[in-house]
């Protein structure tokens, strides 16, 4: 089993989580490190600050060497999937080709009224979620991109300089939904992320993806499976292991611990020592 760590961007400064990315960087267990897409809080104070997802990411990407970084995940409905696309490809530049590019339709009802975004129906926003998808994949991988949607178009559209990783950064679906996501992620996806309250509902879930890859001819190996668990902020972290653990015996490949917030550097090297156990 692979480890990530997961931090938010939430009621912190800058140099908070600057600092736990950088020393997560030096552990050699965590793999990869997130955040999240939001404007405001989803805990705590809503009226409380939390820093942007893309723009501190690339700063991220120059704080650390290693570590593969990427946002947990990216509303669609925020960006314009071209500008998305043009984004995802500098932050692989910066990173030196360690982006992996988290998307999701996105949902926060509260953000889309403050900042007067639509945010539109299921259907329509999964509809415009497929059509961002496809967009933004090709063009990471293409010369020019031709597009005729419902709701975009692009006609010889370009995005240069192209991303370090060819044809374009790991793509991860985030999300649990059976008639939408999961057939997204069998399509489209290198890598499919969910949040469960449970090792057998995420098994559940994974088995209705791996459906959705008979149907369409996707072979199930080329997409990694991966699970988020909270870390408490309590300090102990027998049962995060316990339940990632737990996991791992559900067939996911990776565990994204979720790091309390404002946590120090310093729970990084007990939190390696305790899941280097269960690997």
């Amino acid at each position: 089993m692979r480890f990530g760590v997961k931090t938010r961007p939430e009621h912190v400064t800058w140099q908070q989580m600057r600092d736990l990315w950088s020393v997560a960087d030096e552990i050699p267990l965590f793999e990869s490190a997130w955040n999240w897409d939001h404007f405001y809080p989803l805990t705590g104070d809503l009226d409380g600050p939390n820093l942007e997802a893309w723009t501190s990411l690339a700063a991220l990407a120059q704080a650390t060497r290693r570590i593969r970084i990427g946002v947990q995940v990216t509303g669609m409905i925020y960006r314009h999937p071209a500008v998305l696309a043009n984004m995802a490809a500098t932050v692989d530049i910066i990173s030196e080709g360690r982006l992996d590019l988290g998307l999701g339709a996105g949902w926060n009802q509260l953000e889309c009224d403050a900042y007067g975004i639509a945010l539109p129906p299921l259907k329509e926003r999964f509809d415009r979620f497929d059509e961002g998808v496809q967009i933004v994949i090709g063009l990471l991988s293409q010369e020019h991109t031709d597009f005729a949607g419902k709701y975009h178009t692009l006609t010889r559209a370009r995005c240069e300089p192209k991303p370090v990783q060819r044809p374009h950064p790991p793509i991860v679906i985030g999300g649990r939904g059976p008639k939408r996501t999961l057939p997204a992620a069998a399509k489209w996806a290198q890598h499919w992320n969910a949040i469960a309250h449970s090792p057998e509902e995420w098994s559940s879930l994974k088995q209705v993806l791996l459906d959705h890859c008979t149907s369409v001819g996707r072979d199930p190996a080329e997409i990694d499976c991966s699970v988020n668990v909270v870390v408490p902020p309590d300090g102990d972290l027998g049962p995060a292991v316990e339940l990632a653990a737990a996991y791992g015996d559900a067939g996911a490949d990776i565990a994204i611990m979720g790091l309390p917030n404002g946590a120090p550097p310093s729970l990084l090297e007990r939190l390696a020592t305790s899941l280097e156990a269960i690997r």
